[in-house]
This record gives structure tokens, sequence and C-alpha cells, in this order.
């Protein structure tokens, strides 16, 4: 169990999850704690996706000025970004200024409005691909980037429009909103309140 660290308040935690301070709170108060509701999602998806290529210590320390830019991630006023907000978004140093990205938020945000539309919710979708529990992970080498379940997934949020959504991210997406426990066997977090976060 040597991927597990003992952080200063004497606790074991996934080695990553101790590595700096924003990762220590997410780490233990929301990755791999179910998600449920389209709109916190949605901000899930958004950000795994803004990640790609990039730390997700980079994304953490950016949430609040992306919380700001896309609107609190409120699908229905981010479905409705224009030109005018796309630039506006691409000159704003407080969120990562990525076209590609930008633009796949807008479109996923309209994508998740028509899944409503049609009569489903983003979250019975998303949580329609949550696997069977499986044993907890002795070490990092046991955490797959890739899943039939995710690959599923992406594959039914491409055909539903969304875009930024492969395989990786979409496992990224489970693990952040609790789909799956990666937390490793022995992690404080692991184990810990599994209230569902908004």
């Amino acid at each position: 169990m040597s991927d597990l660290v003992e952080g200063p308040d004497g606790r074991l935690r996934c080695a990553w999850g101790a590595s700096a301070p924003e990762y220590v709170a997410y780490h233990d108060d929301e990755w791999g704690r179910p998600v449920r509701g389209d709109d916190a999602l949605y901000e899930r998806l958004a950000l795994e996706a803004f990640q790609s290529g990039l730390s997700w210590l980079t994304i953490l320390r950016k949430r609040e000025g992306f919380r700001a830019a896309f609107a609190g991630f409120d699908i229905d006023a981010v479905a409705a970004f224009g030109d005018a907000d796309v630039a506006r978004l691409l000159a704003d140093a407080a969120i990562v200024r990525n076209r590609a990205k930008v633009e796949a938020a807008v479109a996923n945000a309209r994508a998740a409005q028509a899944l409503r539309d049609g009569g489903q919710s983003l979250t019975d979708l998303i949580w329609s691909f949550a696997p069977a529990e499986r044993p907890a992970p002795r070490s990092h080498a046991d955490v797959p980037a890739v899943t039939p379940e995710s690959t599923a997934l992406a594959k039914e949020l491409k055909r539903r429009g969304f875009r930024f959504v492969g395989p990786t991210t979409a496992y990224a997406t489970m693990q952040a909103c609790g789909l799956v426990n990666d937390h490793l066997e022995g992690c404080y977090a692991r184990t810990r309140g599994v209230a569902d976060v908004e």
C-alpha cells in the first residue's frame, strides 16, 4: 500500500490527495462521492473536459473562475450562450481559454437541455452506466483510465451531441461523481460519509 500517504492529521490518503491543499479538500470531500443533479453533473463533465491535457490542480485552482464564467454551470443559462459569450470566455484569464473546450461546454449544455426536453435527465443517463461495485484498488496501478462502462458512456454521450467526452474523460467523470469509488484500500476517504454531493 505504498500509494497511501499519511497526512499531517494522521489519516492515510491516496498519495495524489495529499500533495496540495486543493487536492486534500477535493480528495476528502468530493472525489468518489455520489453527485446527482443535472447542473452538478454538467459542471463535473465540463471541468473534466477542460482538464484534458492539463493538471487537475490547474482546474481546481480556477474552479471559482469557471463557475463565475459559466453562470454557475446552470445548463439553461450556458445553453443560451452565443458568439459574444464565447468571445468573453476566450478573453477570461480566470478559466482555461481553449476555443474547442469552451465551444464544447456550450454545446454540452445544449445537449443536456435537449436530453431533458426529450424526457431524460443528464443524471439518469450518466448513472445508467454505473458499474457493479468492485473491490477497492490496492495501488494506483489497479485504477484503470478507461473501462467498458466509460467507453459505452462516451459513445452514448457523443450520440446525444456531447463533445470532448472520450472514454478517459467519461471515466474521470465517473470517478469524480461517485459512479465508481477508486479511493485505495485503506484510504480515509474511501469509507467516509457517502452522502450525495450537489
